[in-house]
């Protein structure tokens, strides 16, 4: 199902405050021992004036929406005009980013979501990255430990990464569609501008500008 791509060929590190973190990082995955730590460091250098610090190691942006019923625990930053919804719950460790959605009843831990992410209705999302614009629909979660408990390895035709960790979600490329109630099992990695069809069971690599059909395969968009 493709090769697998790197940082770079997913994500516009111009679209989030962490392009920092991912500067050094061959793949992207390589960023999530260390995503507390950044936001720790981040949070101390933002600017007053638009950042509010609240709790232990949380800063939400002034112009961020924060619903009365979500649950926030540091580390996390939340970024200028995203909006937490009713009963979201942020377990920590997230970066949350501009103008970006976390909606009713989602679940985010130790995971960078990108500018203008929607991940709006009953979405998990933990030990991943969501790329600029990307949308996961309602019910979609990533799955990040494998049935078995052993380390997650990243595969694709011919090519095979062991990543080392027990915990690892999905990587979402700039732009992909994830369709209602679909499954993304652990190191599923979906490349730029892909959609990927309701009630999905994605494992593996979609390549970039491609449409994942489940059983009936893979088109690549005209």
């Amino acid at each position: 199902m493709g090769k697998i791509p790197k940082t770079q060929e997913l994500f516009d590190l111009g679209k989030t405050i962490a392009s920092e973190l991912f500067e050094s990082a061959v793949y992207p995955w390589d960023v999530l021992d260390d995503i507390g730590g950044f936001i720790i460091k981040l949070g101390q250098t933002l600017d007053p004036e638009l950042f509010e610090k609240q709790g232990n190691d949380v800063w939400i942006a002034k112009s961020a929406t924060v619903a009365k019923s979500a649950e926030i625990n540091g580390p996390c930053i939340i970024d200028e005009g995203a909006e937490i919804r009713h009963c979201a719950y942020i377990r920590g460790k997230a970066i949350i980013g501009k103008g970006s959605v976390v909606g009713n009843s989602c679940e985010v831990k130790n995971a960078v979501i990108f500018d203008s992410v929607q991940v709006p209705h009953f979405n998990y999302v933990g030990d991943s990255v969501l790329g600029y614009k990307s949308h996961m629909g309602a019910g979609s979660v990533t799955s990040n430990v494998k049935s078995d408990k052993t380390p997650v390895s990243v595969k694709a035709d011919g090519e095979l990464i062991e990543s080392g960790r027990k915990k690892l979600g999905a990587m979402l490329g700039d732009y992909v569609e994830i369709g209602c109630n679909s499954v993304l099992c652990p190191g599923s990695v979906i490349g730029r501008n892909s959609n990927v069809y309701p009630l999905s069971l994605v494992r593996g690599v979609v390549p970039e500008n491609s449409i994942f059909k489940g059983s009936r395969g893979i088109s690549i968009k005209n």
